[in-house]
């Protein structure tokens, strides 16, 4: 199986489009230190098991993992840091309100094309795994299709 090749400068959450049906996205800026923000833009990262949490009307990223490049170290401990999000108040507002829902953030991708380092976050609801299977079907259906 070929895989698909990302885009310059994106390190993408592969296992968000197939755990959840997600809705709207946005890009926020994310808080880093130099080590990181230099690994990201090496490739050296993913956003594996992470999510994104609100505290005190502040977004956070938890559990992404950021590691050490070739030139640098950063210690174990600070490699899956919680990190915080920056995005504008009526955005935090409305991932607010859907998660008062019962809807989750889920981080889609790093994009570090251009001067900063920016994520892309979406609204996804959860799905089970009887729509894991459909997905499933569904894709083998179009490569199928394509083949013949």
């Amino acid at each position: 199986m070929k895989r698909k090749k990302s885009q310059a400068g994106t390190i993408v959450n592969r296992r968000a489009h197939f755990d959840y049906a997600l809705g709207d996205s946005i890009v926020v800026g994310i808080a880093l230190s130099g080590k990181e923000a230099k690994a990201l833009r090496q490739g050296n990262a993913h956003l594996r098991g992470s999510y994104v949490t609100v505290k005190d009307a502040e977004l956070w990223l938890i559990n992404a993992t950021i590691a050490s490049g070739k030139t640098f170290t950063i210690p174990e401990s600070e490699q899956t840091r919680s990190r915080k999000l920056l995005a504008k108040h009526k955005e935090i507002e409305t991932l607010i309100a859907a998660k008062q829902q019962g809807n989750t953030i889920v981080p889609v991708q790093f994009i570090t094309n251009g001067q900063f380092v920016k994520l892309k976050i979406a609204i996804g609801k959860g799905k089970k795994r009887y729509d894991k299977r459909e997905t499933i079907k569904k894709r083998e259906q179009a490569r199928q299709v394509q083949n013949y």
